[in-house]
């Protein structure tokens, strides 16, 4: 299928055009590191048309990763928002071709207003950027439109540039998960990065949990009462000592049709993965994932069981 050849095309040209980026790493990238990081004010991203979109993912990407920033577009800073500029600002223009006329227009006023000015751009030698602070090079062989005109691959390169650029500050200023966090209280990320297993576990007559003496057939009902499909065993003090699935029991009942009468301690798995209620729910799912596993008990310190986590419970809220 021709179209299908196309877009291997697209993708291939495109994903060079990033790896030819680590090129790029030079001085120039070390020095704008140093100015983003030392900022004590706003990283302003400023761009138009494709540039302009690939600047607002820029400055929305450094804003949640602890580098504060704006997008300001160039045509209504010509007209006045060029006001929100701070001294203590540093300014990042994106244009590929360097040939953008109103960033050739605002250039000259930020360095008037004492701002430190970036430019990425695939023609780092161009004569608009001689009064910049710093020139970062995203420049590619060719775009992957067919006619190497419409901004495809440079869009990319640009985009894991600034990526790349961010991520690095970011890690400068000692950015951790737990900003992250804050920054994120809502949606995917957030819940990965804040959620703990006693937020999700089954616990109180939701969590299923049998004696030591009690039979596999009782325990079934105990089981199937909550419908987790799992359930806890414990000692006469209450502590775990094993754990039994709807798993096991249909591997013991293909050899042993008695199975129901007998005790749950020759069937349960003994000294069962167990995890804790300050567990982060994602890691949780991970060891659920890398054991293969549905279930797993939620002990508290002295080993008694407290709930018990299940994974639908887990992708119900979009963690895997």
């Amino acid at each position: 299928m021709n179209n299908l050849k196309i877009a291997k095309e697209t993708l291939t040209l495109e994903a060079k055009a990033v790896l030819v980026q680590i090129k790029h790493l030079n001085s120039n990238f070390k020095k704008t590191v140093l100015m983003m990081k030392n900022c004590k004010g706003h990283v302003v991203v400023i761009g138009l048309g494709k540039s302009g979109l690939v600047g607002r993912k820029i400055s929305a990407t450094m804003s949640s990763i602890g580098i504060p920033s704006i997008f300001l577009h160039p045509s209504e800073s010509l007209h006045g928002d060029l006001g929100v500029l701070m001294k203590d600002d540093v300014v990042v223009l994106l244009s590929y071709s360097g040939e953008t006329e109103e960033i050739k227009k605002i250039l000259p006023v930020i360095k008037k207003i004492g701002v430190k000015a970036i430019a990425m751009t695939g023609k780092p030698k161009a004569q608009v950027w001689q009064c910049c602070d710093a020139v970062i090079d995203c420049s590619v062989e060719k775009e992957a439109c067919p006619y190497n005109l419409a901004p495809t691959a440079s869009t990319t390169a640009m985009l894991a540039m600034g990526d790349a650029l961010a991520l690095t500050v970011s890690n400068f200023k000692k950015f951790k998960k737990e900003q992250l966090a804050i920054l994120h209280p809502l949606g995917a990320i957030g819940k990965k990065l804040t959620m703990q297993v006693k937020d999700l576990m089954r616990k109180g007559k939701q969590n299923p949990v049998v004696k030591h003496n009690d039979t596999v057939e009782s325990s079934l009902l105990v089981m199937t009462g909550t419908k987790v499909g799992a359930t806890s065993v414990v000692d006469n003090e209450g502590k775990l000592i094993g754990f039994f699935t709807d798993g096991d029991l249909r591997r013991h009942l293909q050899n042993d049709d008695k199975l129901l009468k007998k005790n749950i301690t020759l069937v349960m798995t003994k000294n069962p993965l167990v995890v804790s209620p300050e567990t982060m729910a994602v890691e949780a799912a991970k060891i659920l994932k890398d054991h293969s596993i549905d279930n797993i008990p939620v002990v508290s310190k002295d080993n008694k069981p407290l709930g018990v986590l299940d994974q639908g419970d887990l992708l119900r809220e979009g963690i895997e």
